[in-house]
This record gives C-alpha cells, structure tokens and sequence, in this order.
C-alpha cells in the first residue's frame, strides 16, 4: 500500500497541496478527481519524485520514501505515466520499452511476454518509431513501458486524454486486469468521468490543493460523486 500522509507542495512561494492525505491499495484503483488546476497532476509528481514536496510523510508498504528522486521512487516501485505520455518520438517501440530497464537490475532487462498480451499492437509495431504511433498507440506505448519496470504502484495522470474511444475501452480493460492479479496499487488522475467511476474503488475530490471528499466506491452513488467533482 501507498500511503501518503499531509503531504504540502509548493511552487516557489506558492503552496499548490495543502496537508493531502491519500491511501492505494494493492488491486484497487483509487481515483483523484477535481476540476483544472487543484492539484491532481502535482499530487502524482510529489509520488513519482518529480516535485519536492514541502512536508508530510509518504511510504510504501511501511517504508518511508523520504522525498525520493525519480530514479529512487521507481527504484522503489513507483511508475508514473505522465499527462502527454512523454515518449521518445525518435526511437522505436522496442527502444522506448527498454528505458525502462534503467531502475531495474540487469538480470531482468527483458521485456515480459504479458506486455505484448495486454498491448498486441506494440509487438506489431516493434520497430516503428515512438512518434509515428497513434496517439492511442502511444498511450499503450507509455503505459506498457511503466510496467517493465515491474512496479507496486501505477501512477497514471489522464490517460483517455486525447484518446479514440475504442482505445479508451481497451486501456480500462488493461486496468482492470491489473487489478485482478491483485500485485500493484493504482492511482488513477482522470477527468473522463464515466472512466473513472467505473473503474474506482475509493475516490478522493480535490479542490485548491486540499482533499475536500474522500469515499469508498461502495457507499457511493454516481449522482453525489459527480456533485462532488462539479463544486
């Protein structure tokens, strides 16, 4: 389990997080929700080590992070697939999966047959660019490259963004078959609501940096969740 603890971040003088208090469970998906600009993609960044956080606590199974570097988290566990994927245009399918072996060992530098299982179209596309894929493709392209580095928690920000809706469909499925081998904690950043209330199991609403609605999924009914997010 995640657990992240009154965690404040600031951007120069500006505070963006305000004493988040935020759980992920292993075969769960918790789901962030909130309008534009309240601090769901700054939240992810604190995890994923991206953005030193100012204070608060966060931990991995019982482990304090201790305001880890990228390298670091990952080394730990964490994956995080950002807002606009951030692949690498110029190098194949096969050499973007391969960045992320640089977090594990040597003796695991291989890209696991299942990858291909949940995405078959990458292992069609090996050795076309990163940057000549759909954007869909690329989706799958940058999910599938946070799961070569066999992570205890995936961080994903907005991943139906820009996204056909058939690939939409097969990313959900992607999720929920991550959740039933029951081995990673996923944290879900989406504005697609319909997406996000069906995949959620808790659901955290932020508005201006601070969590102002926190429920689980099955004390919780479609119409209060959306009121929450729209306030």
């Amino acid at each position: 389990m995640l657990h992240v603890e009154n965690l404040t971040l600031k951007y120069g003088q500006s505070q963006i997080l305000h004493g988040v208090n935020l759980n992920a469970a292993v075969g769960e998906v918790t789901t962030i929700m909130g309008t534009n600009g309240v601090g769901k993609t700054s939240l992810l960044k604190a995890i994923a080590g991206r953005h030193p956080y100012a204070g608060g606590t966060m931990a991995l199974d019982g482990a304090d992070l201790m305001h880890p570097t990228p390298f670091a988290a990952a080394r730990a566990g964490i994956a995080y697939v950002p807002q606009g994927r951030e692949i690498f245009p110029m190098m194949s399918v096969r050499e973007n999966l391969q960045t992320g072996f640089a977090c594990l060992p040597k003796a695991d530098h291989t890209i696991p047959d299942h990858i291909f299982d949940l995405f078959p179209v990458l292992n069609d596309m090996i050795e076309r660019r990163g940057g000549d894929l759909s954007g869909g493709q690329q989706q799958q392209l940058a999910i599938a490259r946070a799961l070569i580095t066999r992570p205890k928690v995936l961080l994903l920000d907005e991943p139906t963004e820009g996204i056909q809706p058939n690939i939409i469909q097969q990313i959900g499925r992607v999720i929920r078959t991550l959740c039933d081998q029951g081995d990673m904690a996923i944290v879900l950043v989406e504005q697609f609501f319909d997406f996000a209330y069906d995949l959620g199991s808790e659901f955290t609403v932020l508005k201006r940096g601070e969590v102002v609605f926190n429920k689980r999924a099955e004390t919780l009914s479609r119409d209060e969740l959306y009121q929450q997010v729209l306030v």
